[in-house]
């Protein structure tokens, strides 16, 4: 059995059907169903169960000896929210829950992190998983720090020698785009933004540069396709020795011009964009350059290269969102 906390979700369900895709046949869905139209990114999954969170634990208890891995995606992602208490009960505190359950039980956890932890990259945006190295980072918002906060406890308990889960994986992913991604709203990726536009015929509409040397446009960001993400999960499921925290993009930053640029091509129409000022009330935060050091997770044995953005974003287009049935 393995487990997928989160797995209605974006990165979530495309897991669950690469796992479905590998003949596993006893998966379970670990998520809260809203009234959205997640459902629909699971609609072709045959499911052993699906169990709301606040009944993860009820369900483990009995299935022990079954679980063969917890793949922890569920957290609240959205980098507005608010709302303090509610990203530490979700994003840590179950977190935690999970963690300890998996140490008690030996069962391998692979879980999400997030670039987000690394704040503005003035500390820069190596993967280490040292307790002081981590120490140094300051991120920006509340959701930052909430997953900030569980990758610094799950590397004080593995410092400290604190029984551990078996295996251990954080992935601190960085900007993911691709199908089953349309319930997220203004969370959606920016490549899923641009073709929604692009495709109505429609300028793309990005940030002027607000910075000297840095061109309108220019400003770069490390985007990295689902397919190359969910390949680096199954990977660690198909290395049980590696643990660690890792950064989770293809190591190359790509700027928000070159993207725009490959939705238009993608969609074989000529690139119209247009600028526009940086909301000040995001203005003095506004990350100029995010890219993925990549070291670690190719000293661990990963080996694959990644899909280009124009090849990434052209598979997500043509295979996915001009189609009747976009989702995955």
């Amino acid at each position: 059995m393995i487990i997928v906390t989160g797995g209605a979700g974006f990165i979530g369900s495309n897991i669950v059907a690469a796992l479905e895709a590998r003949r596993h046949t006893d998966i379970v869905v670990c998520d809260r169903m809203a009234s959205d139209e997640r459902w629909q990114n699971l609609a072709a999954r045959e499911l052993a169960a699906v169990v709301p969170p606040e009944g993860l634990f009820d369900f483990l208890r009995g299935n022990e000896k079954a679980v063969e891995a917890i793949i922890h995606m569920g957290a609240i992602s959205s980098t507005t929210e608010t709302n303090v208490g509610l990203l530490l009960e979700n994003n840590y505190l179950f977190s935690l829950a999970v963690w300890e359950w998996c140490a008690l039980h030996s069962v391998r956890l692979l879980y999400a992190s997030s670039a987000a932890t690394y704040g503005d990259g003035a500390q820069g945006f190596d993967d280490a998983d040292d307790p002081s190295e981590l120490g140094k980072l300051r991120p920006l918002n509340a959701y930052g720090w909430s997953k900030h906060l569980f990758d610094r406890r799950a590397a004080r308990l593995i410092a400290s020698g604190t029984n551990a889960p078996p295996q251990w994986v954080g992935f601190k992913f960085f900007n993911v785009y691709g199908p089953n991604e349309y319930h997220k709203a203004a969370q959606r990726s920016v490549v899923h933004q641009a073709w929604g536009a692009a495709s109505a015929g429609k300028p793309v509409v990005l940030f002027r540069s607000h910075r000297d040397g840095v061109a309108d446009g220019a400003q770069t960001r490390d985007f990295i396709y689902i397919d190359d993400v969910v390949d680096v999960v199954l990977w660690f499921l198909d290395h049980p020795k590696v643990s660690g925290l890792f950064n989770l993009g293809t190591g190359k930053a790509r700027s928000f011009k070159d993207l725009a640029t490959a939705v238009f091509s993608a969609l074989k129409a000529k690139a119209n964009i247009e600028y526009i000022d940086t909301p000040e009330a995001i203005r003095g935060k506004y990350q100029y350059f995010t890219e993925a050091p990549m070291r670690r997770l190719r000293a661990a044995g990963y080996t694959r290269a990644f899909n280009s953005l124009e090849d990434g974003v052209r598979a997500y287009v043509q295979d996915f969102l001009s189609k009747d049935n976009p989702y995955r």
